[in-house]
């Protein structure tokens, strides 16, 4: 009996483990946009602690342009997806066999002849919804990790909040061009491209949201019934 249960218990974890590589996932190489080839920066000896290329003039903005600035990202993230489906097939089938005939005669059977027939039918009907809305505002502040060769900039940061006895965090990471950012240093999350947005939780109140293991394995595709 313990043979069997881990035969079974094994064959879960292989089967949980084959159908989660054939799942999406963030960061498909597919997907990844093209970095252009960054140029090395000459280093120029002037004998002062002055560098031209950190100096703001009285004519430079306030908007983050080098490694190490800070840009406000506005989360104006919706999402509203539905779906409907109708599926409807029908098949007939009739055969009729001839009467068999022997030496020019029909063959029959206490004087009646020999006939057969089959027929079939088959239909299948099916229908289905689906319905999806998303939303999330609000604002995350995060800083320049990389500033890229064509002038567009790698973002990345995270906000944590402890509400009661959890915590609620929201992440982002992505890529933004300096011409999308607006006069007071910020920009929409819709301009963000290659955008990686999470926000969750933890604690007692996320703890309690999620289904225990073995709700997991009867709800899972591997379940049989």
């Amino acid at each position: 009996m313990m043979r069997r249960l881990l035969a079974v218990l094994a064959a879960t974890v292989l089967t949980g483990c084959a159908s989660n590589g054939q799942n999406p996932m963030p960061d498909d190489p597919m997907y990844a946009p093209v970095l252009p080839e960054e140029r090395a920066q000459p280093v120029v000896p002037n004998g002062s602690l002055f560098q031209a290329q950190y100096a703001d003039s009285l004519y430079s903005d306030i908007k983050a342009r080098r490694l190490g600035d800070i840009i406000t990202v506005s989360l104006q993230e919706r999402t509203t997806a539905s779906k409907s489906s109708s599926t409807e097939t029908i098949k007939d089938s009739n055969t009729a066999l001839p009467t068999p005939q022997l030496f020019g005669r029909d063959v029959t059977v206490g004087g009646n002849p020999l006939s057969a027939s089959v027929g079939g039918n088959r239909s299948f009907s099916g229908e289905g919804d689906a319905d999806q809305s998303n939303q999330l505002n609000g604002e995350i502040t995060v800083t320049v990790i990389r500033t890229l060769a064509n002038g567009n900039l790698i973002v990345r940061g995270e906000k944590w909040m402890r509400i009661n006895t959890g915590d609620e965090y929201i992440r982002l990471t992505g890529m933004i061009r300096p011409q999308d950012i607006s006069a007071d240093n910020t920009i929409p999350s819709t301009r963000v491209a290659n955008a990686r947005i999470e926000y969750s939780g933890t604690g007692t109140l996320a703890n309690a949201q999620e289904q225990g293991w073995l709700t997991r394995f009867f709800n899972s595709p591997i379940w049989p019934f």
